[in-house]
């Protein structure tokens, strides 16, 4: 039978490593932990859970320390994991059958937790590569890529991740991007990941140079980010008050991106606060607002697409609420907030009560 281990690099988290190797420890049979400099008891919870520890000089570069890491394991497969990431389905058992039966390395379905400009809490999803066989490397100094020529595939496991709640990794991952990007001046992924990050920090200014080179230079098939990419720049612009750009972007990408509830909801969000900053101007824009949640609720919630969740179901419908209360139209607005209700959406809930 294959062994199965786990290889993390870690530093100062006493915060969330203990529920992380609780949860992940039935999945394998060994646990490898290199610490890159930690001073609280990180070490002390690693040992607990009798993992093997190693030691790794930081050095603003997370495939070397992963690498290094990787290479502490004897296993014949690694899972991979951050140490906010805390496992919600999935057995070791899923873990064999994956190996024995695909010639893959796997991805993980994780779900990101942020917080949103008005602190609501969301969660998007994501597929990530971390399960791979011994002598697979990684590459890039952030964002790191697998090194394999094993195609991808999906494995049965599920985490969620609440590293994006915390402050402070925002600056450390943009020092090192920004250095990346100096040694690939051209590089779509870099640009597109600096832009993201500057983002999610609401430096929004900052990120509009960035996201322009990236949209310039993504190549229209074959990558996988660019459509986030897409959706982000569009947010991002709205925040800027960049009505004209933004409907630009919008027009070039309709038939890219028509399958993308995630799109579609990003399209309703603009054309609602484009209107409402110049009536007059974008009156024509009105029924683009219904066409375009109804799109959402059309497509559905699809994890593959790696979108927030919501935007194909309760966020949609509770937005058309929303739309058909400010138009008079009760009934069918308590028809939307219903069905978002349904799906635990506490807004739609008060709005139904204050109807």
């Amino acid at each position: 039978m294959k062994t199965i281990g786990l290889v993390m690099i870690v530093r100062n988290e006493s915060r969330s490593l203990d529920k992380c190797l609780s949860l992940a420890e039935k999945l394998v049979d060994e646990i490898y932990i290199t610490d890159t400099g930690s001073t609280d008891d990180t070490i002390e919870i690693a040992q607990k859970h009798h993992a093997h520890i190693s030691s790794f000089q930081w050095c603003n570069d997370f495939s070397a320390a992963r690498n290094y890491a990787l290479k502490q394991s004897d296993c014949d497969w690694n899972l991979i994991l951050d140490a906010d990431e805390y496992l919600i389905a999935g057995t070791k058992r899923d873990i064999l059958d994956f190996i024995e039966t695909e010639n893959h390395v796997g991805a993980i379905e994780r779900h990101d937790s942020y917080r949103e400009s008005k602190g609501e809490i969301s969660k998007s999803t994501v597929f990530t590569t971390r399960l791979v066989p011994r002598g697979a490397l990684y590459e890039g100094k952030i964002h790191e890529q697998i090194v394999s020529a094993l195609p991808i595939a999906a494995l049965p496991l599920v985490f969620e991740h609440d590293g994006y709640l915390q402050e402070g990794k925002g600056q450390r991952n943009l020092d090192i991007l920004l250095e990346e990007l100096q040694e690939r001046p051209g590089d779509s992924y870099t640009l597109y990941q600096i832009a993201r990050t500057f983002w999610i920090m609401k430096e929004f200014a900052q990120a509009d140079g960035y996201f322009e080179k990236f949209y310039q230079l993504a190549p229209v098939a074959g990558t996988g980010y660019r459509t986030s990419g897409v959706i982000s720049y569009i947010y991002n612009l709205l925040e800027l008050k960049k009505y004209e750009k933004g409907f630009q972007v919008i027009e070039n990408e309709k038939q890219r991106l028509d399958a993308y509830a995630d799109y579609h909801f990003a399209c309703g969000t603009f054309y609602t606060q484009a209107i409402f900053s110049d009536v007059q101007r974008y009156i024509g824009y009105l029924p683009e607002i219904e066409r375009s949640y109804r799109r959402c609720l059309e497509i559905g919630e699809i994890p593959e697409h790696e979108g927030v969740l919501g935007n194909g179901s309760f966020k949609a419908a509770y937005n058309l609420g929303v739309w058909f209360e400010v138009n008079g139209k009760t009934q069918e607005a308590l028809n939307y907030y219903r069905r978002a209700a349904d799906d635990g959406y506490q807004p739609a809930i008060e709005r139904m009560q204050k109807i």
